[in-house]
């Protein structure tokens, strides 16, 4: 087994300035087609959104995809046709199951303040599940200079929020100089991707500056340092042919 990487530097992700919404694509994603970045095995969306104030995205369906949407910075307010009407903020997590299709909404209700999330889309191992929709706290799960698990796979739940999927998603809240080890949970996993939230960080071999992203295949395992204080967030997932 020979480890392989992919790089997408932050700079290289489609962006597109709506005026309410900057938004960067890892991805192929609405108007963004780049035949070389469909996915990442089952890790099919990263998009890296900035809502302005008193805007955001109005009712949409979506069906059979695993939802996470990252709060970053602010506040977003949750509403769906399943009667949750909720409000995520840093330190927070939220999962939604589309499955036979579901309609919500997102949107910053601040007057002053641009809300910042990712929003990651996974394609589910299994079709047509009732929606579901979880949020939670995850601050109390991230560990400084270790690799914590925030969501795991439904038959495997190792604390943190769950998905219908074989993967993992961590953050690695690391201090400068500190070394870990990633392990993958999975011998038939696909690999790992690595986004940068903050700092700067040396993955796999690879130099990687804030938001940028690295696919990691075909190994066990791989190190990661942080020339700063970094964060990463690191998402396992299995293969999946588009």
């Amino acid at each position: 087994m020979h480890m392989e990487t992919i790089l997408h530097k932050a700079s290289s992700r489609g962006f597109f300035d709506h005026g309410w919404l900057r938004t960067y694509h890892t991805f192929s994603f609405a108007d963004y087609r780049n035949p070389e970045r469909v996915s990442f095995g089952a890790l099919r969306v990263l998009n890296d959104d900035t809502i302005a104030p008193e805007t955001g995205f109005g009712l949409h369906p979506h069906h059979n995809m695993e939802i996470v949407s990252m709060p970053l910075r602010g506040a977003l307010e949750h509403r769906d046709n399943m009667g949750n009407r909720t409000v995520i903020r840093a330190g927070e997590l939220q999962v939604m199951s589309a499955g036979k299709g579901v309609l919500h909404s997102e949107y910053n209700e601040s007057a002053t303040e641009t809300a910042e999330f990712l929003q990651i889309w996974v394609i589910p191992d299994r079709p047509n599940v009732t929606p579901r929709y979880e949020n939670g706290n995850i601050s109390h799960l991230i560990r400084p200079n270790e690799i914590s698990v925030i969501v795991s796979p439904f038959d495997s739940h190792t604390g943190g929020l769950w998905i219908y999927q074989q993967a993992w998603f961590s953050v690695a809240d690391m201090d400068t100089d500190v070394s870990l080890e990633y392990v993958l949970r999975s011998e038939k996993s696909y690999g790992v991707y690595a986004f940068v939230l903050e700092g700067n960080v040396n993955a796999a071999g690879v130099e990687l500056d804030r938001r940028d992203g690295l696919g990691i295949t075909d190994t066990a395992r791989f190190d990661l340092r942080a020339n700063g204080k970094s964060r990463v967030l690191l998402i396992e997932v299995p293969p999946y042919e588009i």
